[in-house]
């Protein structure tokens, strides 16, 4: 990989000019595909932080169990996009953050609904960063947490 996630090209360049209000807005308008099938929609970034925050909204066809509970890897999809979100945002959208390692531990089950996942960069280095983020129903009860290893991709000079 030699350059930024295809997905976020587009942002490089601007990210250093534009607040992160003005990137949130632009993230929205061109929303990558893999949150709109997940019907998410990115509520914030920190981007000297690393933070990212989403809601996603849970629909029946994500459910099994007569659509009574959301199939895991669903929930897993929503809280990686937040922490692969809040890598990209931390890299101001100069590196791809490929996943070498991801942890997922479930506390409750949920059904059809709205979820707020929050990701959040734990460390960042050179070449590997660690991450972890959670998801939450709209009492705020902890569904899933989550923690992730990912490697630190930067553009090759030219």
């Amino acid at each position: 990989m030699t350059s930024v996630h295809p997905d976020f090209a587009h942002l490089a360049a601007a990210a250093e000019t534009l607040s992160d209000d003005h990137l949130v807005e632009r993230l929205r308008a061109d929303a990558p595909d893999a949150i709109k099938t997940l019907n998410g929609h990115l509520l914030s970034l920190d981007t000297d932080r690393g933070v990212a925050r989403f809601r996603f909204e849970i629909v029946p066809a994500f459910c099994h169990s007569g659509g009574r509970i959301c199939q895991g890897g669903f929930l897993t999809g929503m809280v990686d996009s937040a922490m692969a979100n809040a890598a990209i945002a931390k890299s101001k959208f100069t590196a791809a953050v490929p996943t070498l390692e991801l942890k997922i531990s479930f506390f409750e089950a949920m059904g059809p609904g709205i979820v707020f996942a929050e990701g959040r960069v734990m460390r960042w280095g050179g070449s590997i960063g660690f991450l972890d983020g959670d998801l939450r129903d709209e009492k705020g009860r902890l569904l899933v947490h989550a923690t992730s290893t990912i490697k630190i991709v930067r553009p090759k000079a030219k």
